[in-house]
């Protein structure tokens, strides 16, 4: 707030004189009369000027603590009405505290401006230019973090698709090669087996021709290792042809007759040893028609079958001893693995 120029003081009164209230007294006076002029009235613009006197310190305070608060006071406003950070306020030069209180009249010409002026038009302009521009820039804020976060949710979101179509692309893939790994194997699995079935028959067929069954006309009425009574051992070591007693008996491949004779519980019984030494033993034969080593091809005759040793009927009894063993394995098996099924 601007102060105006101080009232020139009134001249001086004698102690004599004295007023009273309601009354006139001639031992009052002289008097001056003083009219104010238009210079001794007319305000200073824009400058403070502090009359000399006592208590000037505590006037000049006064004014500066007016001015701070409205200044500060503005800038709490425009702190709240804007949510920016406080306003900071600049002070210009000041004259020092002395000078202020300084018993000397202070010059029209460096008078400091009034405090509480310069705050609150301070304040007031700074008011004015955030204010107009606080609603859009929390608006501009506000949309350009939802914004953000709106694109970043898309982001996410779209990432998460490309990776579960690429995961999903993976595995597609990755079942597609199994189970065309899976049908490769399978198609040269089978394509081995057929293979090996087409070599196996082939190569049966070839031995087919080197081997023959001993002889034709026949029941098989026992297998290898049927149990029994009527074997010495308790159970069969052979396979038994039955079949008419006469019928011929063949040599099942080429090979040198080793033993032809009568032989106890066999009867009759031939042995013939073929190229591996594999031993082919005939037993209870009728008549035996070759001698020991005598070479003999694939079905020649060798004798006939008869019921000769221990036996219950007419019957081929044959044994297979691989290498001249003792004991024998499973004639059966053994036509088979040369094609020949008994």
């Amino acid at each position: 707030m601007a102060s105006n120029r101080p009232v020139p003081e009134a001249p001086t009164v004698p102690a004599q004189q004295t007023f009273g209230y309601g009354t006139y007294r001639t031992d009052e006076g002289p008097w001056e009369e003083w009219n104010p002029t238009e210079d001794s009235i007319r305000p200073v613009r824009g400058k403070h000027r502090v009359a000399k006197q006592r208590g000037g310190l505590a006037r000049s305070s006064t004014v500066l603590g007016v001015g701070v608060i409205a200044a500060v006071g503005g800038a709490g406003m425009a702190s709240a009405n804007t949510g920016k950070a406080p306003v900071s306020i600049s002070l210009p030069d000041l004259p020092s505290v002395g000078s202020l209180i300084s018993d000397d009249d202070t010059p029209e010409e460096t008078a400091a401006p009034a405090l509480s002026t310069f705050g609150a038009e301070t304040v007031a302009e700074e008011s004015a230019d955030s204010g107009a521009d606080a609603g859009e820039a929390l608006r501009s804020r506000i949309m350009a973090q939802v914004e953000s976060q709106q694109t970043q949710v898309e982001t996410k979101a779209q990432e998460a698709a490309e990776t579960a179509a690429a995961k999903a692309a993976a595995d597609a893939v990755a079942q597609a090669e199994k189970e065309a790994a899976a049908k490769a194997a399978a198609a040269k699995k089978k394509a081995a087996e057929e293979a090996a079935a087409k070599a196996e028959a082939e190569r049966l067929a070839a031995l087919a021709k080197q081997y023959t069954l001993p002889t034709s006309s026949y029941t098989i009425t026992s297998t290898f290792g049927q149990a029994g009574p009527y074997w010495s051992s308790g159970y069969h070591t052979g396979l038994d042809f039955a079949a008419p007693t006469g019928t011929l008996i063949k040599a099942v491949h080429s090979g040198t007759i080793t033993s032809a004779g009568y032989d106890g519980s066999y009867g009759y019984k031939t042995v013939l040893t073929l190229d591996d030494g594999t031993e082919i033993w005939y037993a209870h034969q009728s008549s035996i028609s070759v001698s020991i080593g005598q070479k003999v091809a694939t079905g020649d005759v060798i004798g006939r079958v008869g019921a000769t040793g221990n036996v219950t009927g007419a019957h081929l009894h044959m044994e297979v001893h691989p290498g001249g063993a003792s004991s024998g394995i499973d004639p059966a098996a053994w036509l088979r693995d040369k094609g020949l099924n008994p």
